[in-house]
């Protein structure tokens, strides 16, 4: 090749490193270059050598990019050009003589990739990244419907397939990004899509998996893969995942249960780019594909199922809707300002509740709105009235009836919406709330209003009454009349005594018309005294027909008797039962039982306690356990009953009670539990003296106090163990509750949420291990005490885990994670407010002296590895005593230990309190002879020294966010190094200039390396 031809080539890579140059220019200048040469084996060797040197480079200096692109768009301007629609059919017409004169790939082109193909294997890293970025980069520069040969494409995929796996993130980012093309979606088999897929279940790198859901062809195979990234443990991950499902996947694409978890964890995730990403990109795309239809996008969610996350979308769909446009789409409204009864539907009535609820929420600047889109207090109350009266009520032979059961559901899903719009009522008039008030009372009276509405009526109802005596009575007497009703009694007529009866007065009769004739017979014969005893018979025979009349009468026309009635059906029971929970729920914690409460719970409560239906008992004991809370004395009282249900009823019941005990020693402590004991062991009363002399002693009371709490805690720790997974959570959800408000202190019980935390028999129970992982992070850096409670732990946990025999699911837990888990916990730095006292001792010194301890006990045990390697960990503080002291254990148990891998943890340690005792004495001498110029000079070289060894055999002190050991040296470039760029210290912002001349020092130019090579030729 000609010296100029070589000049050209080398100032085409100069001047591509610049960004400012045209590259377009470039490539047209060395391509008129190429083809007039007839060798063009020289020109691809002369390429390839000044490629070189760009490919060598890891970082992603600005220079090295813009040789990537140069070299890319040369390459890719060799390709043909993509042909056009007559071409194709004139290519279909000369089929045959095509096929004859078909030619492969430009030479250029073929051998570049030839050459990268053959770096990706190289030992360096940073050629086989800059490997798979041109491949990447020629790949995606070709035009759309470009060819290549069968076997550069398996050789290309071979290579990435491989490289996808790479030890550095950034290679495989690059790979992963350069197989897009190559991915074959109707192939049930294919190699690309299964590697994806393996990548994002499996890749540790953050920016690894973001780099495949960016590029991963979405397919049936593909959705629940990227639906999983959702739940990432990465923001940036989520964010994306949700990004490529409102651009790529159609919302019929995905089942109803999909789509709700979808809304379900975006609406409700901790990071707000996250919630900003669903409701700005993923609810408006499917509102297009929907053709902007919200009732539609309501009709493809199971609203009846999960209407908290209908009304989370809704409210998510509104925030976003500007104010004037809101009133556009809503539901059709008659001329009252509701939805006609035929027209009610779950979705238009969930639409206009959340609507409702939105523009109450403005404040004033909603009152406009909210007037047009609900009517006056009185005329909803009617209307509500009136729909809650036509909800049928099935028998159980309906029931039966799928069909009508469905509707009825339907119909009193509807009902619970329509009772939540009466919050958004205007009841400040007094009218209109005695209106509303009436017909809540009214519909909580009515035998036949389901039991689903019973609660939320009840909640409506207290919720406009603010006085609690007032409530309690309203409450009891709604109770009264359903419990108690008052019936008239309505005796049957007796038709065989009626016509006795009748029988009775016609003989009657006719005496009396007899003795009548035969008086006037005794007065026309003048017989008076004959004449005055008919005239007395007549007249008791008058009197004897008056009665038989009044009898008739009573008979025939009975009088209807009010009587009271008490009802003692499962059905009645709970229906009280439940609106006294509500109650009791809505009454303020301050407020004490008074005698209504005390008379519902004497003829309601207690009696439904030992009741045969399990739903009535579960209801009791929850009002029993919340009325508690209201006394302290009927705490006392009834907490044994709690304890013995705890222990001995259903599942769901035992839960309640749990639930309340927890409650109740959160409360009031554990005291209670001793006032209990003393109430049921009080002796009978005797005399003065002989009461002094029994008088228990104060010692004698804490021990009583002690047994009672022990024996307590001994009853939810083998809660703990039970293998009802619902009852294992409850309980411990309440000893994390019990132990972050200071009521429980307990190493052992630490140690036993600890270990329930990562058995491997709790893996799927979800709600336990968040729970359990949220608080051991609260409980921890909340204070210096709870981090000793942690530390107290450590060992009773770790030989628990090493003593555990091969057939528990302990023997399966890595110990070293859980070590490392408890030294994090009681790392100083994690404190929320570290402590202000310099005398306390560290939880970190503790345990390096209880872990010095362990070793020189048995240095022959297994564990004595793990605890020579999590000395280094610790976060030690600066007392010269406790570094001495830890100083001297350590080199008691180097003479002791004999296994290599400990000596020389132990030695990387002792090492490391040698040199900071070291620079301690040096930094005081400097501190008290600032003056001599000679003991400056030696210090320094001693500190140079003692910095030598302890980059040898020092630890960094861990500075990460959380408490956690700092990462290695990045060894990947900006794509990948975001989780593990530590966060930087604050500094004064320079000025422009400055910065722009710090940046031009740090660029890297390959032109030295280029001059110096041909300068060697």
């Amino acid at each position: 090749m000609t010296a100029d031809s070589e000049m050209e080539i080398k100032e085409a890579f100069q001047r591509a490193q610049k960004g400012h140059n045209n590259k377009a220019k470039l490539v047209a200048s060395l391509k008129s270059r190429y083809n007039k040469l007839e060798d063009k084996t020289v020109f691809h060797e002369e390429f390839v050598h000044y490629l070189k040197y760009a490919m060598i480079v890891y970082t992603r200096e600005p220079a090295v990019e813009h040789v990537m692109e140069f070299v890319a768009k040369f390459a890719a301007s060799f390709q043909t050009p993509p042909k056009t629609e007559e071409e194709q059919q004139q290519e279909e017409e000369n089929e045959e003589e095509e096929e004859e004169e078909e030619v492969d790939d430009h030479p250029f082109l073929s051998f570049i990739f030839n050459f990268l193909l053959e770096s990706h294997k190289a030992s360096s890293h940073a050629v086989r990244f800059r490997a798979c970025q041109l491949i990447n980069k020629l790949l995606g520069s070709m035009a759309e419907n470009a060819q290549i040969d069968d076997d550069l494409f398996d050789r290309i995929h071979q290579a990435m397939l491989v490289r996808v796996t790479d030890k550095f993130p950034n290679v495989r980012i690059q790979a992963a990004l350069a197989m897009t093309r190559l991915q074959q979606p109707s192939d049930p088999d294919c190699p690309t899509i299964n590697a994806y897929m393996l990548i994002l279940e499996n890749d540790s790198n953050a920016e690894v998996r973001r780099a495949v859901l960016s590029c991963i062809a979405m397919c049936p195979r593909t959705l629940p893969k990227v639906l999983k990234r959702t739940r990432d443990i990465k923001e940036n991950v989520r964010k994306l995942a949700y990004q490529v499902l409102a651009e790529k996947v159609h919302i019929k694409a995905m089942t109803i249960a999909q789509r709700v978890s979808l809304l379900q964890q975006g609406l409700s995730d901790t990071s707000e780019t996250v919630k900003d990403m669903v409701c700005s990109r993923l609810l408006p795309s499917w509102l297009h594909r929907l053709e902007g239809g919200v009732i539609e996008l309501l009709h493809r969610l199971d609203v009846e199922n999960c209407a908290q996350t209908a009304l989370d979308t809704l409210k998510a769909i509104f925030k976003n809707t500007p104010a004037n446009e809101l009133l556009q789409n809503t539901v059709e409204l008659d001329s009252r300002k509701v939805i006609p009864v035929d027209s009610l539907s779950c979705e238009n009535v969930l639409y206009w509740r959340a609507l409702c609820e939105f523009i109450k929420a403005l404040g004033d600047e909603g009152e406009e709105m909210l007037e047009q889109v609900l009517p006056d207090a009185a005329t909803y109350a009617d209307y509500l009235y009136g729909y809650l009266k036509a909800v049928p009520v099935l028998s159980e032979e309906q029931r039966a009836d799928f069909n009508q059961l469905e509707l009825v559901m339907t119909k009193e899903f509807i009902s619970q919406q329509l009772i939540h719009l009466t919050g958004c009522l205007e009841t400040n008039e007094e009218g209109s709330r005695k209106r509303v008030l009436a017909v809540l009372q009214e519909m909580l009276a009515l035998p036949q209003t389901p039991a689903s509405l019973v609660s939320l009526l009840t909640e409506k109802l207290l919720s406009l009454v603010s006085d609690d005596h007032r409530r309690t009575q309203i409450v009891a007497e709604i109770i009264s009349d359903v419990r108690e009703p008052i019936t008239e009694d309505a005796r049957p007529v007796d038709e065989n005594m009626s016509r006795r009866q009748q029988v009775q007065l016609a003989e009657v009769k006719v005496r009396i018309l007899e003795a009548k004739q035969v008086l006037e017979d005794c007065i026309t014969a003048q017989d008076f005294s004959r004449a005055a005893e008919l005239k007395d018979s007549i007249t008791n025979l008058e009197n004897n027909r008056n009665q038989i009349l009044q009898d008739i009468a009573d008979t025939n026309q009975p009088a209807d008797k009010e009587i009271q009635t008490e009802k003692n059906d499962p059905e009645t029971l709970l229906r009280c039962l439940t609106m006294c929970a509500e109650l009791l729920k809505q009454m303020n914690i301050k407020t004490r039982v008074g005698p209504t409460i005390s008379a519902l719970m004497s003829s309601l409560v207690l009696p439904s306690i030992a009741n045969a239906h399990p739903a009535v008992r579960n209801m009791a004991v929850v009002c029993l356990g919340t009325c508690t809370l209201h006394s302290k004395e009927l705490a006392k009282t009834h907490m044994v009953l709690l304890l013995q249900i705890a222990q001995l009823d259903e599942v769901k019941i035992r839960l309640s009670a749990l639930r309340a005990i927890v409650d109740l020693l959160l409360l009031f402590g554990f005291q209670l539990l001793s006032d209990t004991a003393a109430t049921l062991t009080a002796p009978p009363p005797h005399s003065p003296d002989r009461q002094d002399e029994e008088a228990p002693s104060a010692e004698e009371k804490r021990d009583v106090t002690g047994e009672t709490a022990q024996s307590a805690l001994m009853m939810l720790s083998e809660f703990l163990d039970s293998e009802v997974s619902d009852l294992r959570t409850e309980t411990a959800e309440g000893l994390a509750k019990l132990m972050y408000t200071g009521r429980i202190s307990s190493a052992k019980m630490l140690s036993r949420l600890v270990l329930l935390w990562y058995n491997p028999l709790t893996e799927d129970d979800t709600r336990l291990r968040h729970c359990l992982g949220v608080f051991f992070q609260l409980y921890a850096r909340e204070s210096r005490a709870h981090q000793e409670v942690v530390e107290e732990s450590f060992l009773p946990t770790v030989r628990t885990l090493m003593n555990a025999p091969a057939t528990s699911p302990l023997a399966e837990i890595e110990i070293a994670n859980v070590v490392e888990l408890l030294v994090e916990l009681t790392r100083p730095s994690g404190l929320i407010k570290p402590s202000t006292n310099t005398e306390a001792v560290c939880a970190h010194d503790c345990l390096a002296v209880r872990m010095c301890g362990e070793m020189l006990r048995d240095p022959t045990a297994p564990e004595v590895r793990l605890y020579a390697k999590t000395l280094g960990n610790l976060e030690l503080s600066a007392d010269e005593t406790v570094r001495k002291d830890l100083l001297t254990l350590l080199q008691q148990i180097a003479q002791v230990v004999k296994d290599r891998v400990c000596l020389r943890a132990l030695e990387k340690m002792i090492d490391q309190l040698i040199d900071s005792k070291e620079q301690a004495e040096l930094l005081s001498a400097n501190a008290l002879q600032p003056l001599d110029v000679n003991a400056d000079e030696i210090a320094t070289e001693d500190l140079s020294k003692s910095a030598k060894r302890a980059k040898r055999g020092q630890r960094k002190a861990s500075t990460a966010k959380g408490g956690r050991k700092p990462s290695r040296k990045a060894e990947s470039s900006e794509e990948s190094d975001g989780e593990n760029v530590p966060e930087a210290a604050a500094v004064v912002r320079p000025s422009r200039r400055a910065k722009a001349a710090a940046l031009e020092k740090t660029k890297l130019d390959l032109n030295p390396l280029i001059n110096q090579e041909a300068n060697l030729s």
